[in-house]
């Protein structure tokens, strides 16, 4: 599982990466995403079946002679954004599957998030003061949503993010870089209210004691929400599932996981 998200995250990072870089070798290409040849090679050989539909146009023209990489067509098909908005929602669901097992395919999301400009983009809007327009992929709702924020702070806990203040849903939001599927820098002002910065020590949850408390049964597919989610006790089941005590301030967040 988690080397399938390896790969999509990885394919979706060489789709930017390759429409960047005409010719460029196989080596290089490689070396940058921190894998070998022939596993480069593989996920050429994927690449081609990836489109918007199978009608043979809207697909990724992309071959290699061993040395170099050619992307064929890249002004005939769907700009990136398209292909990163479907392997979004893929990444997403393969991770919600694996639990912990996704963790080891964070280092990937470097990879997405400096070709796709994303954390330079936040960077540069917190060192100019700027609002930024995002259109952030949810998994939780599995849908994408257009919003306007006033960045605060960049900060990595496994996975890169930007705490802001959102003014669609006018309070304090963290989004995570991998799930943005596009981002303009714009002219207003961020402005966000006074807030007092969170420690992240712990990690990014961190239930308090006077959260609601849930019990979760789950059967043996379910085992990797014990790893997944901070909780106070995991009581093995007779037919190999879980019971498990967590204390969560979003009750509503399990409620969509159930």
């Amino acid at each position: 599982m988690a080397n399938a998200i390896d790969q999509t995250r990885r394919m979706l990072s060489l789709v930017t990466y390759l429409r960047e870089r005409p010719g460029a070798r196989v080596t290089d290409v490689a070396r940058a995403f921190g894998i070998s040849e022939d596993e480069l090679i593989s996920d050429l050989d994927v690449l081609p079946m990836c489109g918007t539909s199978f009608r043979g146009g809207d697909l990724l023209d992309i071959d290699t002679d061993g040395d170099r990489i050619w992307w064929h067509n890249p002004d005939d098909v769907a700009e990136p954004d398209v292909y990163k908005r479907q392997l979004l929602r893929a990444t997403a669901k393969l991770e919600a599957a694996a639990g912990e097992a996704a963790g080891a395919s964070s280092r990937l999301s470097v990879t997405f998030e400096s070709e796709g400009g994303v954390f330079a983009d936040v960077d540069r809007a917190i060192a100019e003061r700027r609002r930024l327009w995002l259109r952030y992929y949810s998994p939780a709702r599995d849908e994408l949503t257009e919003r306007e924020v006033d960045p605060i702070r960049l900060f990595a806990v496994g996975h890169t993010y930007v705490e802001a203040w959102c003014r669609l849903s006018e309070a304090r939001r963290t989004f995570r870089l991998d799930r943005v599927a596009e981002i303009k820098l714009l002219d207003e002002p961020s402005d966000p209210p006074p807030v007092e910065l969170r420690d992240l020590s712990e990690g990014l949850v961190q239930p308090a004691a006077e959260d609601p408390e849930v019990v979760a049964e789950v059967g043996p597919g379910g085992r990797w929400v014990a790893e997944y989610y901070p909780h106070d006790s995991a009581e093995e089941l007779p037919d190999g599932g879980l019971r498990i005590t967590l204390r969560t301030p979003d009750p509503a967040s399990l409620r969509r996981l159930a």
